[in-house]
């Protein structure tokens, strides 16, 4: 049984998410020359942040290739050429062998879907990335010291009791936080994700593909934002 393509490309994002996360920790522990051990604490709440997030994103990509499509049909060179010559024949055998038009980027198109995209979705997505981490990190304290605090109990605290609770977060210091490091998040996100958004809307067609390219790309950003939601 086949799943929808939203359902396909949010469970590709969240393995993506929990390797990038991962890898991060990985990363650390090299840098630190420590052992590896995995706290699956940060590892959840990047997974659970792509579960609430691919698919209004998936929608997003919809909603911009819909309304500003990123081929057009154009006819070919040889038709161009048979219709200068008046040659019914050639154009009618061409239609016959489906060469009469082919499909052609639009740039207008293209460059519209990038700027709405690095702009209105970037900011949108930067924000709600530090609002929900910053408080999901809040809601899942763990003192040190206390029972299942260390990374090797990680496991052990998710299934534990009042795990998750919202009620210790400080929602104003969550958003004074998100505000703080939303620029800096932004500008870093304007030297990578362009090129993607580039290579998505003018070489990848459907919505799927373009959803994989970008959790491709987005376990080294996934390994950035970790690193960076640690400290």
């Amino acid at each position: 049984m086949a799943f929808p393509p939203i359902v396909t490309a949010t469970i590709q994002s969240a393995v993506l998410a929990a390797t990038s996360n991962i890898l991060a920790q990985s990363l650390t522990a090299y840098q630190n020359e420590t052992p590896l051990v995995i706290d699956w604490v940060p590892v959840f709440q990047f997974v659970v942040f792509t579960l609430v997030s691919v698919p209004p994103n998936f929608l997003w990509q919809e909603f911009l290739e819909s309304s500003f499509p990123a081929y057009h049909a154009a006819p070919t060179s040889a038709a161009v050429a048979s219709a200068a010559a008046s040659d019914e024949k050639a154009l009618e055998q061409e239609e016959a062998d489906g060469k009469l038009v082919e499909p052609k980027l639009n740039i207008a198109n293209t460059a519209i879907k990038m700027l709405l995209d690095q702009t209105v979705g970037a900011a949108v997505n930067t924000f709600l990335f530090s609002l929900f981490m910053h408080s999901i990190q809040a809601a899942m304290v763990r003192p040190p010291g206390t029972p299942l605090s260390s990374p090797d109990k990680s496991a052990r605290y998710l299934f534990s009791r009042g795990a998750i609770d919202y009620g210790k977060v400080d929602w104003k210091a969550v958003v004074a936080r998100s505000r703080a490091e939303f620029y800096p998040i932004l500008v870093a996100g304007w030297k990578v994700w362009p090129v993607v958004s580039l290579i998505n809307f003018a070489f990848i067609k459907s919505i799927e593909g373009r959803n994989l390219v970008g959790g491709l790309a987005g376990v080294g950003w996934g390994i950035y934002m970790s690193l960076l939601a640690a400290r």
